[in-house]
């Protein structure tokens, strides 16, 4: 009898161990989906933060996260020229091992030490905006730069009767935005109009006062200059500050690019002919977008063309320019 009863106690805590042992498992089969349902981490590393325009990106990567479920962070330095602080935030970003990181690189060949490591860790690079002199990139979303400024040349030509003098202010010669707005501009005046003359091209680094001071040397030092073509939001304010500055607004030609409130209301006003206009939320939603796919191992193309658009006081309140706009 005793024995009997010893081996009853003993199947009783086979079963208990069984079923604590099932109880286990069933806790450990609910956990691992609540880790494969963590929303996945993307940073965003811009070119800077000082123009409207990288908050119309800010807004369009920030649609982007909440439509696909994941987390992001947007940075970049305080100047377009700080290469050395965009580089570190983004050796920051690697060390938080994201499941893929957005770029907007100042510098087109700075970041290729990074792009090593990132392909070496795993991790997807997106560019956006402004490309880098590599084939890490899996994608790169960004308007054609170089058809833009071409159009931009187009619309100079237009204007001035397809003869006379013309300046250009950019913002860098190291970014690829920068490197192909300047390159799309005065390749189309060289190949398609031998009467226009671009008589200086300088870089402001995207700020207004220097691009002010630079744009008022130039006219002083060339009165017969018709023209002036401003190759992003920092440098076109510039110029228009120069023009009013030295009393020839609505005298010169002023072409430039992206929107603002400043230069939007110089187009209406007629102080500035008209700019041409990326889609800067569209920029920012797709490089989030692509991250996602690329970081699921989708395939996806070399670049991602986000267009542009031509805008003057003729269209700027058409509801098509209004929603690539940004004040």
């Amino acid at each position: 009898m005793k024995s009997s009863k010893i081996a009853l106690v003993l199947m009783t805590l086979i079963v208990v161990a069984s079923m604590l042992a099932a109880c286990g498992g069933t806790s450990a089969a609910t956990q691992a989906p609540a880790a494969a349902t963590e929303k996945l981490y993307i940073p965003v590393i811009s070119k800077g933060f000082q123009h409207q325009f990288w908050q119309a990106v800010k807004l369009g990567s920030e649609n982007a996260a909440k439509d696909l479920n994941v987390d992001i962070t947007f940075e970049g330095p305080e100047s377009e020229a700080m290469v050395d602080k965009q580089v570190e935030m983004f050796q920051t970003a690697l060390d938080k091992k994201p499941a893929a990181i957005c770029l907007a690189a100042v510098d087109s060949k700075a970041f290729q030490p990074l792009l090593e490591k990132a392909k070496a860790a795993g991790i997807p690079v997106i560019g956006f905006d402004s490309g880098v002199d590599s084939d890490i990139p899996v994608t790169t979303a960004t308007t054609d730069n170089i058809a833009a400024a071409a159009l931009a040349a187009d619309k100079m030509a237009e204007l001035i009767g397809g003869e006379g003098e013309v300046a250009v202010i950019a913002h860098d010669q190291t970014s690829r935005t920068g490197i192909d707005r300047v390159k799309g501009f005065t390749d189309q005046i060289a190949a398609k109009y031998p009467k226009i003359k671009i008589v200086d091209t300088q870089y402001g680094g995207g700020d207004q006062l220097k691009s002010t001071d630079l744009a008022k040397a130039i006219i002083q030092a060339n009165p017969d200059l018709k023209g002036f073509f401003g190759a992003n939001e920092g440098s076109i304010i510039g110029v228009l500050n120069a023009a009013k500055e030295l009393g020839l607004e609505g005298k010169l030609t002023i072409i430039g690019y992206d929107s603002g409130q400043q230069q939007m209301d110089a187009i209406r006003s007629g102080a500035e002919s008209g700019a041409i206009t990326q889609n800067p939320v569209g920029i920012g939603y797709k490089c989030v977008e692509a991250a996602v796919k690329a970081y699921k191992g989708e395939t996806l193309p070399k670049t991602i063309d986000t267009g542009f658009y031509w805008y003057d006081k003729t269209n700027i309140d058409a509801p098509e320019i209004q929603a690539v706009l940004y004040k």
